[in-house]
Order: structure tokens, then C-alpha cells, then sequence
């Protein structure tokens, strides 16, 4: 029996059914957060465990962080759901290990239906789509990430060490470019003042750079970038010298003290012919 892929769900987090039913099978600790708690597969394990004891013995998996705990334990999980003639989607379960948003929610939900024989509202037949677009469109246009940010959020770097082959990564990186330019075109059709705006701005930007070139060769624009015009000097024409009168010492005791350096030795004394006043530029 091969399990169909569905739509990530739209809103965060498990159904009530779903987390009830969790909870009813005495797992080893409650799940609070899907994305992290079940990346690993040792939950999905107990899952199976509660179901077919015999091809799930817990003890074969480790509950660790590492991506060898996590491919270890989830090559178990499929090899032993072959034996029940199961396959889980392959994008699902690496979207799960590389805590991909969505993924781990929409494993759980898929092995609710296939354990439980029930149906949930929520799942349909989609492609399934484990990339922020989701997040990205609830954004305004302005903090809306670019293609470097896209590229950032949706490939993991488990996801390159997992599977370091270059071709295999540069056509993730291709279609994550991809997508964001869909986007991008998407938001222009439909805000299309938004991003005339935007032009104009730029255009009058550089038409107020183009005017204040300098039309001189390069060797003239000392110490800044060709192409924009340096600030003006300070002109030397408007400086004004103020002369500024000091008040001299009495003559006698200016006498007295250069008598008394005069006997204690060589010591030049203090001319009293200096110049009454100096000048101090302003």
C-alpha cells in the first residue's frame, strides 16, 4: 500500500483528533513541538511499536539529534514497513528529518489515516509543498525575503550533507531561484504601483548621481569615487584676523624677579621690550 501525498497543512501544529490520539498510546514523552520532536523517527517508531510490536522493537533506536541518528533510525522505519507492504512518501520523510515546515505534521496525519482507517478534513490531494512560501505571502512586499534569503530558509544543511552531491544541490538551489521569481512576478501583477514606485526612485536616484559628476579626469578626485562630485572647499576669502591686547605685568616686579635670577646664576632675564600683543586667526 503506497500512502498519497498531500498538502501541508495551513494552519500550524496537529488536529485535535490527532494529538488526542497521540496521546492515547503512551508515548515515551508528549510531543510539543512536531517539527523537532518527531525529525529523529524515534517517536514514529513507538508509533509503529504500538501497532506491530514485533517488526518495531524500540530498542534498535536511538533518540539522538545528529543526522546519522536520524537516517540510521528512519532506514529501520522503511525496511520495516516493507514488510507490511508501506511506503511512506520519500519527500515527506526527508522534508521530516530536515525539520522542513510542515512535513512532520503532515507524516503524522497520513500515519493517523493509515493506522485508524479515518479521515481527516484538512488532507488533500496536493503536491506536497514544504517551502516558507506560505509564511512569505502573509508578509508585507517590503520584508519579504530575496532569492539569497529564499535560498537560506528552504535548503537545509543537513539537506547538503546528507547528500553532498553538487548537481543534486545546484538544481534545489535552481528551483528555490525558480520559485522566487514566480513569486516576484506574481507580487508585480498584483501590486503593480508598488513596484513603479520603486523605478522611479531608482531612476531619480541616478539621474541626481549623473548630475553631480564631475567632468574631470579621475586623477582629480582625490580620495573619492570617480564619477561623484567631491564637496567644496572652505574658501580662505572671508577669514578675519582680530588682534587681541594682553595686559602686561608691573615694570617693578618684573625687574625684581629678573634681578633674583640674575643672582643665582647665568640664567638669561626676562626682556620687558616683548611685543605687547599677538595676532590669533579666527
Amino acid at each position: 500500500m503506497i500512502m498519497s501525498v498531500a498538502e501541508s497543512p495551513k494552519k500550524a501544529g496537529l488536529p485535535r483528533e490527532v494529538l488526542k490520539w497521540l496521546l492515547g498510546l503512551e508515548l515515551s514523552f508528549s510531543p510539543k513541538n512536531p517539527r523537532r520532536d518527531f525529525s529523529n523517527g524515534y517517536l514514529v517508531a513507538e508509533i509503529f511499536f504500538s501497532y506491530y510490536p514485533d517488526d518495531f522493537p524500540v530498542h534498535n533506536y536511538v533518540n539522538g539529534t545528529s543526522l546519522l541518528t536520524k537516517m540510521s533510525n528512519w532506514s529501520q522505519i522503511e525496511r520495516s514497513l516493507l514488510k507490511q507492504n508501506v511506503r511512506l512518501p520519500k519527500e515527506v520523510i526527508e522534508g521530516t528529518v530536515h525539520c522542513k515546515p510542515g512535513a512532520a505534521e503532515l507524516l503524522i496525519q497520513e500515519i493517523y489515516v493509515l493506522l485508524t482507517n479515518r479521515r481527516i478534513k484538512s488532507l488533500y490531494e496536493r503536491d506536497a509543498d514544504f517551502t516558507d512560501r506560505g509564511y512569505q505571502g502573509k508578509l508585507p512586499m517590503v520584508a519579504r525575503a530575496t532569492a539569497s534569503g529564499a535560498i537560506k530558509s528552504n535548503l537545509r544543511l543537513s539537506e547538503i550533507l546528507a547528500d553532498p552531491r553538487i548537481d543534486k544541490n545546484k538544481q534545489k538551489v535552481q528551483d528555490i531561484i525558480h520559485m522566487h521569481q514566480v513569486q516576484r512576478q506574481t507580487e508585480r501583477m498584483e501590486n503593480p504601483r508598488h513596484f513603479l514606485r520603486q523605478r522611479m526612485e531608482k531612476r531619480a536616484s541616478r539621474f541626481s548621481a549623473a548630475s553631480g559628476q564631475q567632468k574631470g579626469p579621475p586623477s582629480q578626485c582625490s580620495g573619492w569615487t570617480f564619477g561623484l562630485s567631491a564637496p567644496p572647499l572652505r574658501s580662505t576669502a572671508g577669514i578675519r584676523f582680530k588682534e587681541i591686547r594682553v595686559k602686561q605685568a608691573a615694570r617693578q616686579s618684573t625687574s625684581r624677579a629678573s634681578e633674583g635670577l640674575a643672582h643665582d646664576g647665568d640664567a638669561p632675564q626676562v626682556p620687558t621690550d616683548a611685543p605687547p600683543s599677538h595676532f590669533r586667526c579666527y
